[in-house]
């Protein structure tokens, strides 16, 4: 196996260590064992806004005593201006519900360019709180909505109102007061596009920057209403959140299958993500440590280990999993205390020895915490603009040589195996979201998306061979004038080739198939923590606990939020 190329990524080969390569990382279960790190986007996001200092007000602001009505913060950044609109309502507990069947929620939200006159507030109001049922335009970026946490919210507004701090053990078991379960951008139900945005608004020109700004916005508006009603509830005794509590609370995420095709339908850009990522890690691997890191190296393991054990979870694989976990890092910090640390590398190979998936990963992580001279400057290439490209005029032999070397674990799967063909998926006619089928119980797999990518790369091996058989000097273009059904398989086995980590080594189609894995693989990206299965379709998860708030932007900021801790009674 070779050492994986930079030069897709712009950075000169001069710059490449050695990566580890695909078939261990692009692993399945191994993507499904990833946690939140420097390069995370919404810890790229706040790093920006604390470093350009941008200017976060609501110049509207009302809400009744419940709670209820209409907010707008205005957003300047340093070159550009937005709006962030919310519309609070109430919400009968029989039509709460987090998943995308339900039809009212009790917040929703739209961030838009530029100001928002009154007469476009009252456009948002007739549509931002349908959801999909409504229409927008291309001056909206993000389209969202979220729902109380019905254990959180009233029992902590009613500790503010009481004038006492809500209770730490409770938010540690539920870090927030709001759930958000969708996220709708790129071009959804009208809105601006990719383009659009990353073209015109640089500011969040990242992947999933706008829409991890309206999550950083609706976590520090949850904080502000809950005070806010507390105010109007008991004005003689409110108190406002303590710091450091109110840093503790993030925002809640309910995340399904919506999510996971798009691991599998845009490999170059998940590609480009695990590459930068195992970029910072092979830089880190070549060096040494220094003593400064050595000295903060056991104070980030006591963190993991106090944030596994403050992490509640229903599911009993994720808490199994979390368990060990804890259990490699307490092994960890014993052979750290009886033997002190040489090289970093020595400590991955230890990892890979001894820890699980999910622990090796973890440590990863703290690696890379330890080295932001190496590692943040890569956000700025997490971006890339996609495209398959066909090359009809290579040889069709040339193209069986690259379905051999490069998808060699596509050929290797057994799919007449029983179950190995079982799972297919497929888009809802009802709420257009992708759903898993099972073809022994199902009807619609002449339906089915084109997911399974180790199917369809075997089957077009399979034809190629036939194909050349009869026709060994002929081109691609004449093979796909035969078989034209291959076309797009073709074109991305040709691009994904020059690549390195874009495909995900594993039969999906599979009985046993676990879409968590895909799910956490990106929610990782995202920056999300505490994962929270609820069946193997969907999970919780909190996102933005321990960031910034809006009144900390301007005063001096470390970047120092990862694995938060609850804060105690004393220092909450």
């Amino acid at each position: 196996m070779s050492t994986p190329s930079i030069v897709e990524s712009g950075l000169p080969e001069a710059a490449t260590p050695y990566m580890r390569p695909a078939h261990l990382v692009m692993d399945l279960e191994r993507l499904g064992s990833l946690h939140q790190s420097r390069l995370s986007f919404m810890r790229s996001l706040v790093r920006r806004i604390m470093r350009e200092q941008w200017q976060i007000e609501a110049p509207r602001f009302e809400l009744d005593a419940d709670g209820y009505g209409t907010v707008i913060y205005r957003i300047r950044t340093r070159g550009d201006l937005f709006s962030f609109v919310l519309f609070s309502q109430y919400l009968a507990p029989e039509k709460r519900n987090d998943r995308v069947i339900a039809s009212e929620w009790d917040l929703t939200m739209a961030l838009c360019e530029g100001e928002v006159d009154e007469a476009y507030v009252d456009y948002l109001r007739q549509n931002v709180p349908l959801q999909e049922a409504g229409r927008l335009d291309a001056k909206v970026m993000v389209l969202s909505r979220a729902n109380r946490s019905v254990r959180n919210f009233d029992s902590v507004v009613e500790a503010l109102s009481q004038g006492r701090q809500p209770d730490v053990a409770q938010i540690a078991r539920v870090g927030y007061l709001y759930r958000t379960t969708a996220v709708y951008g790129s071009g959804k139900l009208g809105m601006a596009d990719w383009e659009k945005v990353s073209r015109k608004h640089p500011d969040f020109a990242r992947p999933f920057a706008a829409e991890m700004f309206t999550c950083f916005m609706l976590r520090n508006f949850s904080l502000q209403q809950a005070e806010h009603i507390a105010r109007r509830r008991s004005p003689e005794t409110a108190v406002p959140f303590a710091p450091a509590l109110k840093r503790y609370f993030g925002i809640g995420n309910s995340t399904g299958l919506g999510m996971a095709p798009y691991l599998i339908n845009h490999p170059q850009l998940i590609s480009r993500w695990i590459e930068m990522r195992e970029l910072a890690l092979a830089r880190i691997l070549a060096g040494a440590p220094t003593a400064a890191q050595l000295a903060r190296l056991p104070q980030l393991l006591e963190r993991a280990i106090r944030h596994l054990e403050q992490t509640f979870t229903e599911d009993e694989w994720q808490t199994g999993h979390n368990q060990r976990v804890l259990a490699d890092l307490l092994a960890l910090r014993a052979g750290l205390d009886l033997q002190p640390l040489q090289a970093w590398q020595s400590l991955q190979d230890w990892a890979h020895k001894r820890a699980s998936l999910q622990g090796q990963e973890l440590i990863n992580c703290i690696l890379l915490e330890l080295h932001p001279e190496l590692v943040d400057e890569l956000e700025d290439r997490l971006a890339l603009p996609e495209q398959l490209e066909l090359n009809p005029e290579m040889s069709a032999s040339r193209l069986k040589e690259l379905i051999e070397t490069s998808y060699d674990w596509a050929l290797a799967i057994d799919f007449s195996a029983e179950g190995a063909q079982e799972t297919f998926w497929y888009r809802s006619e009802e709420k257009q979201e992708p759903r898993l089928g099972s073809c022994s119980l199902d009807d619609g797999r002449d339906k089915q998306m084109p997911l399974g990518i180790g199917y369809l790369v075997q089957q077009c091996h399979q034809r190629l061979s036939e194909y050349l058989a009869q026709n060994p000097a002929h081109k691609v273009a004449h093979f796909l004038l035969r078989h034209p059904e291959q076309r797009g398989i073709v074109r991305r086995i040709q691009t994904m080739a020059r690549t390195h980590y874009g495909e995900i080594r594993a039969n999906l189609l599979d009985r046993d198939v676990l879409p968590m894995h895909l799910l956490r693989c990106k929610l990782s990206f995202f920056g999300v923590s505490k994962f929270d299965p609820r069946s193997r379709l969907w999970v919780r998860n909190t996102m933005f606990q321990g960031a910034p708030l809006l009144e900390d932007i301007g005063q001096p900021f470390d970047d120092d939020w990862f694995l938060p801790l609850a804060p105690t009674q004393e220092n909450a």
